[in-house]
Parts: structure tokens; sequence; C-alpha cells
């Protein structure tokens, strides 16, 4: 196959994943047996697009299992995508508005049926783009939370549990979404910095008192309106005067109790707070305590009920800034000071949330973390980094009960029912058809619908068809490795251990790695809102899939968070360039030869020092790779890679093969391309887990396997055994030897770049070798050295004498010079030089100026600070060399 000038990646990715699809190659099957090797993908929301986060993620999983494929393990990387409740449900209402229209015209049923058309017309986006960034995950079992299987799956365990006396339904403060009309668990109330306002309110005090009124402190003003009492600290002895007094609510006139409670902080504003049950959850368990009434003051949607009289009907914020401005009036705000604090916004809409009484369904959690917590304890689940253990210990530790209850349509209905006759209540699988206890036929579904984490956390059982016991899940449960974000940690890999043990009486996975979240070059984290966002399909389709995986990989460190800018793309588009490059000299002076490679097809007698050292390096590559992968060092294996291809064979073995290739023999000719081809099929093997569609490209141009074959489907290369490594002499001597030997060339090399001898100009050398068998070494690849050096001669003695100066440049293997007759005019060579050195010391003398300015060095960041230092030494460092190179000039005037 002969290949074209030019790589280009769009229609070279379209093709391969479009046969590898037609092949099946990506479906693992219980009848292939073997190893098996499973990966869950973090179902990405229905409504969602691909950002930057998912690709890291998804590429991070697609390493590992296209590593895992290649090593013959029976792989399944299960993918699917999350009904998303909240998310997908506010999409369609938005179509609804602009129809003018509500989800209730529709009523819900008609609704439900709208989401699943909107899911069907546009729920594949994210699927479709996963397929652009190379994802081999297993299609053909592609499942969705809201499919039949798992749909039955959620009720099985909802009626498990609730018979079980783990899900109960109880009136809690629980956080509230005024947008989305919803509950919220803890975890998606997430709590942002705010510069709000604390507010100094006088309550009135009658009866027995030399007070006239007390002052409590607020940040929620609005929430007064639903006071039952106010509290203080058993201890504190600065209202005693209280215990027979009588406090009003100001506007609303209502009598308040006073208690005390050690929840109370003395020195939190006066010391004295408002008691409101229903609005806050630290007041909720005071009035439980005391037994105070909770009234709720708010509607769902935020505004302000019947109870709150003149305010009826205003926003939340709106009532807030009326009521201070009548208190003011009425002489009863003391003071307002300025309060940071954190406060609670919903993860889907960003609204404030409202903590809120209400009735909700929720799953005792205690009892399901203890088998979870003991499984990390003892190193039956290990996490990556080893930080998050102490994090997911914390939690689970302190964990408290899950809100499992929304008020959406959209999502798993809970599966309880209420006989409308005598009042019992069931959960059931299935809807029923009569009461159990009575019989009568008249019987109501709980409204509600269950949290979208409730199905999530049944993924990595529930996709092999739990409840039914099969081969699939008895092959692949447990699963391998996790690859996930910290941000879910809580929502979604604590939920699914718990759930593991309790359904299936282990461990769902073993690893868990989490990756680094992903943020601009200014270290801000990526989104919509700050307009820093990078589309991974516009770095597609402007630098290809592989460039983005492979610099993805390149810069991202274990764990760590990865900063990104467009040009950082331009990493893996060179790389794969210079793959492209490498191929195509191959293949040009191949000859039209058939591809030979593999150690059967090398002769350790006709191996250079040269060809050993390219297979050595290949050895500890290979070796290198494998350790970081299994480490999660993604960056560390990248590297290796691109040192190993670029440096190492292009940059080093591929020159050095150009004599040889160009003027030796048939035989010499043969086995340097034997070498070639089998270093060069192993580096594409070991980068095709990061760069999957170039490899595949370049290994069938090349001719390393047929047209039925693909490249995920060889073998992953594992260093050679020690008996192999002796028979082809693939010792430290000669690594040390060919070390040096590049060495001497970057040293002769920067010789002709001190003194300005262009690089296609052929001089001659003089080498001092350290030693007679050094001399011999390098008089044999004399042919190369003067290739490598554009040397028209090369002298080559270790007993050599150099009788008149000249540049040198000492190195392992001895001393090179280079003779400057005829090579360089002194004179003129010597004045550009001593221009060049003012120049240097000109600007040295600015750096050391601006370093002595206690101003600068005080006041400026630290690292513009420390990047003057750094090029204050580089200076001094160039200054010294150009001085040494002045003064060899001068002595040859």
């Amino acid at each position: 196959l002969d290949m074209e000038k030019n790589y280009d990646p769009a229609a070279i990715e379209a093709k391969w994943y479009k046969w590898w699809m037609e092949q099946g190659l990506f479906h693992g099957d219980v009848e292939q047996g073997g190893d098996p090797y499973c990966v869950m993908i973090p179902p990405p929301n229905v409504t969602g697009i691909l950002h930057m986060g998912h690709a890291l993620n998804n590429t991070i999983q697609d390493i590992l299992v296209r590593w895992r494929r290649m090593q013959g393990r029976n792989v399944v990387w299960m993918p699917g995508t999350d009904h998303a409740g909240i998310a997908t449900q506010n999409v369609v209402e938005r179509q609804l508005k602009k129809e003018g229209k509500t989800r209730e015209d529709l009523g819900r049923d008609a609704f439900i049926d709208r989401v699943w058309h909107w899911r069907e017309d546009y729920g594949g986006t994210i699927i479709r783009q996963l397929k652009r960034l190379g994802c081999s995950c297993d299609w053909q079992r592609e499942r969705f939370t809201m499919d039949e299987g798992l749909s039955r799956a959620v009720e099985e365990v909802f009626v498990r549990l609730y018979d079980k006396g783990l899900i109960y339904r109880a009136s809690y403060i629980i956080n509230w979404c005024p947008r989305c009309h919803t509950a919220l668990s803890d975890e998606e109330s997430e709590h942002q910095p705010v510069d709000g306002r604390l507010y100094y309110i006088r309550y009135p005090v009658e009866g027995n008192s030399s007070l006239e009124h007390i002052t409590v402190a607020t940040t929620r003003p609005e929430t007064m309106l639903g006071d039952t009492a106010v509290a203080i600290h058993p201890e504190d002895g600065r209202y005693a005067e209280l215990d027979t007094a009588v406090v009003r609510l100001p506007i609303l006139e209502r009598p308040l109790r006073v208690i005390k409670d050690t929840l109370v902080d003395p020195e939190f504003g006066t010391g004295v707070v408002k008691v409101t049950p229903a609005h806050d959850p630290n007041d909720f368990e005071m009035g439980q305590r005391h037994g105070l009434e909770s009234l709720n003051v708010m509607n769902s949607d935020g505004t302000m009920n019947d109870a709150c009289g003149a305010y009826s009907g205003m926003d939340r914020f709106e009532c807030r800034k009326q009521l201070v401005a009548d208190l003011d009036k009425m002489g009863l705000i003391e003071r307002i000071d300025k309060h940071a604090h954190a406060v609670g916004h919903c993860y889907r809409c960003d609204t404030k949330v409202e903590p809120r009484l209400s009735p909700q369904w929720f799953v005792k959690m205690k009892p399901l973390a203890e088998p979870a917590i003991e499984a990390v304890r003892s190193g039956k689940i290990s996490f990556t980094p080893e930080r998050w253990t102490k994090f997911y210990l914390d939690w689970m530790e302190n964990i408290r009960d899950w809100c499992i209850s929304r008020q959406i349509w959209w999502g798993h209905r809970i599966p309880v029912f209420t006989c409308d006759a005598c009042h019992h209540e069931w959960a059931a699988r299935g809807i029923p058809d009569i009461c159990p206890v009575c019989g009568s036929r008249n019987i109501t579904q709980d409204p509600d619908v269950l949290d979208t984490w409730f199905s999530s956390w049944l993924w990595p059982f529930t996709t092999f068809g739990w409840p039914e016991d099969n081969r699939d899940l008895k092959f692949y449960y447990p699963t391998h490795d996790l690859v996930t974000a910290s941000e879910i940690i809580f929502f979604w890999v604590a939920r699914m251990i718990m759930a593991g043990y309790e359904f299936m009486g282990d461990i769902p996975f073993s690893r868990v790695y989490i990756h680094g979240t992903v943020r601009d070059d200014r270290g801000r984290k990526m989104s919509k809102s700050l307009g820093n966002s990078i589309d991974p399909i516009s770095v597609i389709d402007k630098f290809s899939a592989d460039a983005l995986r492979f610099s993805l990989m390149m810069i991202t460190a274990t764990g760590q968070d990865v900063f990104l800018s467009d040009d950082k793309f331009e990493i893996g588009r060179n790389f794969a360039t210079k793959l492209w490059n490498a191929a195509r000299f191959m293949q040009m002076n191949a000859g039209g030869e058939a591809v030979k490679c593999g150690v059967e097809q090398l002769d350790p007698a006709a191996l250079s020092a040269d060809d050993r050292q390219i297979l050595r390096k290949l050895q500890d590559a290979a070796h290198d790779c494998n350790d970081y992968l299994e480490k999660y060092r993604f960056n560390d294996a990248a590297h290796v890679l691109y040192e190993f291809v670029w440096h190492q064979y292009c940059d080093w073995y591929l020159e050095y093969a150009k004599a040889d290739l160009r003027d030796g023999d048939d035989a010499r000719r043969r086995q340097i391309l034997a070498v070639m081809n089998t270093v060069f099929d192993s580096a594409l093997r070991l980068l095709h887990p990061m760069m999957p569609f170039v490899t595949e490209e370049l290994w069938h141009a090349m001719g390393y396997g047929n047209d039925s074959e693909s490249i995920m489907a060889a073998d992953w290369p594992v260093p050679w055994d020690a008996g192999v490594i002796k028979r082809f002499g693939l010792n430290e001597a000669i690594a040390a030897y060919v070390d040096g030997k590049h060495e001497l060339i970057r040293s002769g090399r920067m010789l002709r770049a001190d003194y300005g001898i262009e690089p296609a100009r052929e001089i001659n050398y003089l080498i001092k070798a350290t030693d007679e068998s050094t001399a011999v070494m390098l008089q044999n690849d004399l042919v190369s050295l003067k290739a490598l050096l554009r040397a028209a001669d090369i002298t080559i003695d270790h007993s050599l004498t150099v009788k008149q100066a000249m540049p040198v440049g000492l190195v392992k293997l001895g001393a090179v010079y280079m003779p400057l007759e005829g090579v360089v005019d002194a004179a003129a060579e010597l004045a550009k030089m001593q221009k060049q050195q003012d120049k240097t010391s000109a600007e040295l003398q600015r750096v050391n100026a601006k370093l002595a300015n206690e101003k600068f060095t005080a006041k400026a960041p630290e690292d513009v600070v420390e990047r003057q230092r750094e090029r204050r030494e580089e200076l001094i460092v160039e200054l010294e060399k150009k001085q040494k190179i002045i003064d060899m000039l001068k002595g040859r005037k």
C-alpha cells in the first residue's frame, strides 16, 4: 500500500472506525473465555454533548481497554447514557415554553411521551461524539438508565430496600430548587461563596422584662415570617429576664416562644437566634427537640405563600428587599453588615437552593455504608491517587440518609402505592390491580420519581441483566478499573460500592482512578459561563482525534488538573506527522521488498552497535510503558513513547541508517530494514491505545498485518527474555558506546553552531578517542559519523596530538576538535562575537538591576521574579561560552 505524501486524519479516522464497527472488534463475549476485563463508562447525560472533561475521561478508559485487549484479555467496555431526570425535563420544558405550553398542559403521560421522542431525536449526540474520539466501547451492549431492563431492576431494588426497612418517608429539611421544583440531595446542592449581608433585626419584648427588644442576626430575613421561637444558649446569662417575657415577631405580631438550646452559638451575632423550623436544618432539629410548630412560608417556586400576610405572592428576594425596608421604617433594623458565606446552588441550573421542610423518601445509608467502608480500608478497593481514600472514608463514616425523591415527571416513578379505601401503603413490582389488604381497586401511586443516581448506582450489575442470573453477570462482575472525576465520588462511586455489596454481595470494581479537572491555561475551570471551554470536536476537526488524545496524555500527570490551550494539541498533531513521515521513509527505502520483521528476522552476527542499541531501547520502552499503564501514569507512558519514537528512533536511528541504506551491500540493507521494521511495528503497537487511528493505518500500510487483521488484536509488546537479550548482545557496554557516540555528534554539531558554520557545509573533524578500542569502534562507524556530522573528513586516533589551538568538545569517548583553517574568517568572526558579547552583557546588566530593585522583588509575582533569576543564570553561562570563543579567535588572528 503506497502512502500519500501528507497525512489526512479525517478520511483515515472515518474509514477505520467504520471498519472496526463492521468487524465487531469492540465486542466481548463470554463464549471467548479467557481472562475478563471490564470497565463501566460513567454514563453521560442523554442531554449532553462532549466536553473536554469527557474527552479526558474516555480517552483514559479507551487506553486501558485497548491495552488489555492487546494483552489477550476478554474485554468489555460497557457504554450507555443516563436519563438525567432534572436536566432532560428542563430541556423539554424549554421547548414547550417556545410553543406557549407547559407540561401541565400536556399531562403526565403525554409529557413523558414527548421526552421519549426528544431522546430518540437528540439523545444520541454524545454517543456519536465518543465514536469520533475513537472510543472502543462494546456498542452492542449499549444501555440507557430508563430502558426496560434497567427500569425493572430499579423497581426491584426499591422494593427490596423498602421491605427491609431501609427506605422510609418523612418530613425533613431538604434542599429545594425553586427553578427545577424538586428536592436535591446534599451533594446536588453545591455550596458557592457569596458576598451576602448579615441583618441585625430588633424583635419587641413584652412583659416582665427591662428589655424593650432583643436583636437577632440573620442572612435570610424573609424566612423570619416563619419564626416560631427565638433561642439562646442555656448558659448565656445575658437574657435571663426572657424566661417570663413575651417576644413578638415584627410585622406579623406573632408571639414567639423563648427556648434554650446548646446548638446556639453565644458568639454568633448577639447570641440570640431566630428559630424557623420549616426553613433551616438546625432550626428543624431544635424544633423537634422543643415541640415547635414548623410553619412553611414559601411556595415551591420560591414565592411567599398565604402565611406571609402583605408579602404573599412576592418572590423570596423581592420579599427580603421589601421586608427590610419596612422594618427599617419601623426602626427595627439595628444594622446591616457585609457577610461572606457559602450558599447552596442547584447543580443543574445554578439557582440558589432553599432549605425547606418537605415530605420526602429517604434511604438509610449507615447500614449500607459499613461493608463499603471496610472494602476500602482492607484494600479490596483502592483509589489512585491514594489521597482520595481519606476523602471517601471521611464522607462514608459521617454519611447522612439519602433523599431519593424528586418532584418531577421524567424518571423512574416511585413504586409505592396507597389504598384509598384502607390507607394501606406498600411497594410493589409492576402496577398492582388491587390492595393486598382489603382488595380495593382504588389505588394511588406516589407521584414523585427517583433521584437519577438511584439508577446509576446499580450500573455495574444491572447493565449485565441483574436481577436475572446469567453468564455475563457471573463472568464480567466484579468489574476492574473505574475511571471518573472527584466530583462524583459521593454521587456515584461510593453508592455503587454500597449497592454492589447489598445486591451482589461483592465489590463492583477493584480500582478507582480519579483524574484531574480540565482547566484553561490560566488555571480556571472550563465552563460555558466563563467562555473558556474548548470543544473537543473542533479540536478533532482541526488537529485529529489522535492528536487530541495523545496531547491530553502528554500533559496529564496522575490525578493532577489539566491545563489546556489550543496550541497544546500541536504536540499530538506533530507527533502523528512524524510517525507518518518515518513510515514513508521506510517504505521508500524498502524498494518494494516484502516486509520482514520480528526477532526471527534478525541475525546477531550482522547487527551493528546502533542496531543493538535501538533494539535495547525498544525493550526499555516496552517495559516502562507497561509499568506506567499499570500505575495510571499515562503522561509518563506517553513521554516514554514520544522520546523513544521521535528522538531515539527517528532522530538517531533513521538518520544513522541512511548511509547503510544508500551505500551498504544487499545483506546490510536487508538487515537494517529488518531492524527498522521490527522496532516500528512494536512502536505502533505500543502507541495504539493512545493513537488508535494513525497506528492502524500505518500498521496496514507497512504490511505488518493482512487486510482482515487489526492492530488492536495484535500482541502487546513485552520485553524479550534474558536469553534473547544476551544472544543479540543488548548489553550495557554497547549502550554506553552508542550513547557516547551520540554525545560526540551533538558536541561536534554544537561547535559548528558556536562558530556560525552553516549545517550543510562539509568540514573536517579530529577525534582523539579515550583508548584504542574506542578508536576502532569509531573507525568502524566512520561512514555514519561523516554523514551525521556533515564532515568531509574525520581523523580518528587515540594518540592524536593537536599542535595549535582550535575549538574542542570534551565527551566520554574522548575529544572532538574542529579545525578552523579555510572555514572561518577569524577577524570577521571575532568582531561578530564581540558584538554579541556586548549585547549579552547589556542584557545581563538590565536583569541584575531589576533583581537588585527591592520594589520589583517584593511586589512582582514570585514566578516572574524566578524567571528573571533563571534568565540571569542563562546569560552568565552564555557570556562564559562567548568569552572562550573570543579567546580562541584572538589566538588565531
